[in-house]
């Protein structure tokens, strides 16, 4: 598995908070994904807000609260069921052209839920091309 150091971005505090992710989420809940440098499975808080997916330790947040990373959801590529890969039930897992990140779902429907609105979050925060762009081929 490819590391996530340039997977997700961690901001700085004025910028962060110009997503007011602990109000009003497209979707919320707990997921275990591995830590970044040791590689045990933890049980984190996600929020998925205007195309960014925050995580942090408690499911308790506020203004004041500081994400643990965040996934800029414009960046990914793909999300997809990750059972086979992992070898777990109810795993996901979230990729760029470069690197992927897993995650493992409480349930099979959570797991959908996840998968479809991270999903929905990559075709609405995804760059599209314009008729006024001048693409070269």
């Amino acid at each position: 598995m490819a590391g996530i150091a340039g997977f997700f971005t961690r901001k700085e505090p004025a910028e962060e908070n110009q997503v007011p992710f602990w109000s009003s989420p497209e979707r919320a809940g707990w997921l275990m994904k591995q830590g970044e440098y040791i590689k045990t499975w933890r049980r984190r808080w996600f929020v998925l807000k205007q195309g960014r997916l925050f995580w942090f330790k408690e499911s308790t947040i506020t203004q004041y609260s500081r994400p643990r990373g965040v996934i800029l959801v414009s960046g990914c590529l793909t999300v997809k069921g990750a059972e086979d890969v992992l070898n777990r039930q109810h795993a996901f897992e979230l990729s760029t052209n470069k690197e992927t990140m897993y995650f493992i779902a409480d349930s099979d429907k959570e797991k959908e839920d996840w998968i479809n609105s991270i999903g929905r979050s990559i075709v609405r925060h995804s760059r599209s091309i314009t008729e006024t762009e001048v693409l070269d081929y």
